[in-house]
């Protein structure tokens, strides 16, 4: 008789717990990190409104759209100026150009795929299967991967460790990873192999969610109320203002995470294809003694290798990137070569076969 009621005891407190259980899991929990990312969303859809309102009467520009065969002839466009962009662009044209499109060059010149058109110009929609038209392709590409290595980063850890995101070089793909600088509080963290195959997966479930790469432009007091959270941002932001004109900083938004770069990157995140966080080094600094350097190697969509081509890539990767961030204009742009893909596979292969000879 009593063992039959202390069964029935022990049922009752299972099921009261799983309930109890389930009715905390149903309440909203809302961290000091989302409360952040929430106010920052709504200062900058608050001043892209601002911006938009700015325009005033619709104007319309000309925009000649140059097709990427050169079998096909221009076509002209009637968009409007100060609110159509190239992405506008190439829906007109077909569903797989705006999908593919990962940089546009307007009157010969880098443009992002969801900035606005400011006059007439000519439209040339570049993928990732044209490094040859324009050097400033595969630097958005490392750029657009290192924001991202950002967001996936904030993203992954829990509330209680405390985390400042920092700051990432300019791209340089010859350095052989994209890499983003993280203040972290874990002393002596040392990732394991299936932390660095986590956080692999965290980056590319971001890149497949396509989400759309949003350019603003602010000025350095929107910029310091957006990040008054991140005491590494609000002393970068002044400094990166008084490098430009109208002391002006430029954001970028891809769902909900917002960061600071001078651009362009590519259109939407599914340009990134295969991906790998590869290491992650505790790096010295005058700032605070728990910096860590998050790196990774990526290829775009499209863009296939063999394993053996692409092991040489990701053991190359984990090399410490010794690139240093600094402010820069936003009209500057690296003149450098910047190799292909390809050619970057074709140089590993033969340094590879050199070092067993």
């Amino acid at each position: 008789m009593l063992r039959g009621f202390t069964r029935v005891c022990r049922a009752g407190l299972r099921a009261y717990t799983q309930i109890r259980h389930s009715s905390k899991s149903t309440k909203p929990t809302t961290s000091i990190k989302d409360e952040w990312r929430k106010r920052r969303n709504l200062i900058f859809d608050n001043e892209k409104d601002r911006q938009h309102g700015d325009v005033g009467r619709v104007e319309k520009i000309s925009v000649n759209f140059i097709p990427t065969s050169n079998e096909e002839s221009e076509i002209e466009l009637a968009m409007n100026k100060n609110m159509s962009t190239p992405d506008e662009c190439a829906r007109h044209m077909s569903e797989g150009i705006q999908k593919t499109a990962a940089l546009a060059l307007v009157n010969g010149q880098p443009w992002d795929m969801h900035r606005p058109l400011v006059q007439d110009c000519k439209v040339k929609l570049l993928t990732m299967q044209m490094p040859r038209d324009s050097t400033a392709l595969n630097s958005a590409f490392w750029r657009t991967c290192s924001f991202l290595l950002g967001a996936m980063v904030e993203s992954s850890f829990k509330d209680n460790i405390q985390l400042y995101l920092h700051s990432f070089p300019r791209p340089n793909i010859r350095s052989g990873s994209f890499v983003y600088d993280v203040i972290l509080d874990l002393p002596d963290w040392k990732p394991t192999n299936s932390e660095l195959r986590a956080l692999s997966a965290q980056f590319v479930k971001l890149t497949r969610e396509a989400l759309p790469l949003e350019r603003l432009e602010v000025s350095e007091q929107v910029a310091l109320d957006m990040f008054q959270d991140n005491p590494y941002k609000t002393k970068q932001i002044p400094e990166i203002a008084q490098m430009n004109e109208n002391n002006s900083v430029i954001l970028y938004r891809a769902g909900e995470h917002i960061d600071i770069s001078k651009g362009p990157m590519v259109g939407n995140t599914s340009i990134i294809g295969r991906a790998t966080i590869s290491a992650i080094h505790k790096v010295e600094s005058d700032e605070t003694d728990r910096m860590y350097r998050f790196q990774g190697v990526a290829l775009p969509q499209g863009v296939y290798l063999n394993h053996f081509a692409y092991n040489i890539l990701e053991e190359r990767s984990k090399k410490l990137n010794d690139l240093m961030w600094m402010p820069i204009n936003i009209s500057e742009e690296s003149n450098d070569y910047q190799p292909t893909f390809k050619q970057l596979e074709e140089n590993e292969e033969r340094d590879s076969l050199v070092a067993k000879n």
